[in-house]
């Protein structure tokens, strides 16, 4: 599979309003990739096309090599891991439901445990809690964890699949400065350790560490810029997508961003 994912001339039209307009898009083998856009820019209509969720107006799509309207798109899914906030609508199913059972549920995409776990099941879920540094919440339920606990159990969640792809939509999204790069340091492991592709979606461009090797800019549905992130993230590409004045620059290998203003360049403070 060289492919990961390919878009050729993709358009989506909903309630008579273009969402997205002729996206041209490739992910390889080995990329890990960064969405960025501001709140409309078409980053969730992007995603549920690669999930299978939405079809595109026009266009063509492939998958893992799995060609949209040749495949079952169920079976798709199975290989994807997807991480959002929009996981908190089950909160009530999940709140008594132990740590390691959450994990577990990866398996069957479920949201509770309705099949047959297995020994090397739940093997498997505690090897990934103790990778994640979780092995602890052991026994714990939902409701009693940190919001930063929380990300990593719907994390370990998403990999107990074995994906291929991960998706992981504003993962920090509600976390303090601690709990976030603890996130990232997270990510980090699953970029070098998992072999799973990466798509990452954020508003917060110092999110970008130095393991992510691409970045898609959205506007208005529209590709800003894609490919290396030191090609897309220029000062031309950022004002553009964020319709501000801005500046980067880079700390760590990770991209962070200044916005102009009358009195000077002030440093962005995203928190």
């Amino acid at each position: 599979m060289e492919n990961v994912i390919i878009m050729k001339n993709v358009s989506f039209i909903r309630e008579n309003q273009m969402i997205l307009k002729d996206i041209n898009w490739e992910v390889n083998e080995k990329e890990q990739w960064v969405i960025l856009g501001l709140n409309g820019s078409g980053k969730t209509s992007l995603l549920n096309i690669v999930t299978g969720y939405q079809y595109p107006t026009k266009g063509e799509v492939s998958v893992l090599g799995h060609t949209f309207g040749k495949t079952n798109l169920p079976e798709l899914r199975k290989q994807i891991g997807f991480v959002s906030s929009s996981l908190d609508r089950f909160n009530q199913t999940l709140k008594s439901e132990t740590v390691e059972d959450i994990v577990i549920s990866g398996k069957f995409a479920s949201i509770g445990l309705y099949e047959t776990v297995t020994d090397e099941d739940r093997e498997h879920a505690e090897q990934l809690m103790a990778s994640f540094h979780i092995d602890h919440l052991k026994g714990k339920t939902y409701d009693t964890l940190s919001q930063g606990e929380k990300r990593k159990v719907l994390i370990g969640r998403a990999l107990m699949a074995k994906p291929n792809l991960l998706i992981l939509d504003e993962p920090s999204i509600g976390l303090d400065i601690l709990a976030r790069e603890e996130i990232l340091t997270l990510i980090k492991e699953i970029i070098t350790y998992q072999q799973c592709h990466v798509l990452y979606v954020t508003h917060y461009i110092e999110e970008i560490i130095e393991e992510m090797t691409h970045v898609l800019l959205l506007k208005d549905g529209q590709i800003v810029a894609a490919g290396p992130k030191e090609e897309v993230l220029t000062d031309e590409h950022l004002s553009k997508t964020f319709q501000l004045t801005m500046k980067v620059h880079w700390e760590n290998n990770r991209p962070w961003v200044s916005i102009h203003k009358n009195i000077g360049w002030t440093k962005l403070d995203n928190r």
